[in-house]
């Protein structure tokens, strides 16, 4: 009976230093993992439904310099009333140059180049992104306009002293408000710099030319000038 008493107490010990040493084992093995791993107790995180819903939260705003560039030569929603007034670059009288930007130490003088079927070219390209201010280069009033294989889009102006009849050719559009009959003043807008008519696809530039009226009748066919050197100074067609 002793002997069966003593057995008993042995396998009791066993069993409690068993139960004791799983209970050891099991907490400093879960601080082990949670300092050493990544894997979250159970319990300690809330389980959430995955069918469930989350309101996406609203994007924070992109930064100027990472948002989509405003193309500087757009003419969308253009309001040419509200451009900048324009003055001649010497004297009142003078012509000025009609598009916006463009100074004259960018002006080329191509009133002699030769043009296909052996024309003369008669006017100056004056080159300018597309979509420039085209602007009246003197006082005078709107005649024409006209849109041809050639010259595209075009403008036809006769000076204030109607002796001048100022040409401008290839434009992307006219102006808003702009009409024939219209008296404009220098540096009124006219329209846009565009490459319609023959210039080409691309090849951007007003077409400008100055003709001497030799007729009333025919004011769009007279006596070519050289306008280089006048928008170049500044000046005036004598």
């Amino acid at each position: 009976m002793g002997a069966t008493l003593q057995k008993m107490k042995r396998i009791a010990f066993v069993i409690y230093l068993i139960a004791l040493h799983g209970l050891v084992i099991y907490f400093v093995g879960e601080r082990v993992l949670l300092r050493f791993t990544n894997i979250t107790p159970i319990g300690s995180e809330a389980v959430t439904d995955p069918s469930e819903v989350k309101a996406v939260p609203t994007p924070l705003p992109v930064p100027e310099s990472f948002a989509d560039p405003v193309d500087e030569n757009s003419n969308v929603n253009v309001n040419v009333n509200s451009l900048p007034p324009v003055t001649a670059p010497h004297t009142s009288a003078g012509l000025i140059i009609p598009v916006v930007g463009i100074r004259s130490d960018q002006l080329t003088d191509t009133f002699t180049s030769s043009r296909s079927e052996g024309r003369s070219h008669d006017a100056i390209d004056i080159m300018a992104p597309g979509g420039s201010p085209v602007i009246a280069a003197a006082d005078g009033e709107i005649v024409k306009f006209f849109d041809s294989e050639r010259g595209g889009i075009t403008i036809y102006e006769l000076t204030t002293d109607r002796r001048f009849m100022l040409y401008y050719a290839h434009l992307q559009r006219r102006a808003d408000g702009i009409r024939v009959g219209m008296r404009v003043q220098k540096g009124t807008p006219l329209g846009f710099v565009g490459d319609t008519g023959n210039a080409g696809p691309g090849n951007f530039h007003l077409h400008f030319s100055i003709a001497i009226v030799t007729d009333p009748k025919s004011f769009w066919s007279g006596t070519y000038i050289n306008p280089y050197p006048l928008l170049k100074n500044g000046e005036y067609p004598q």
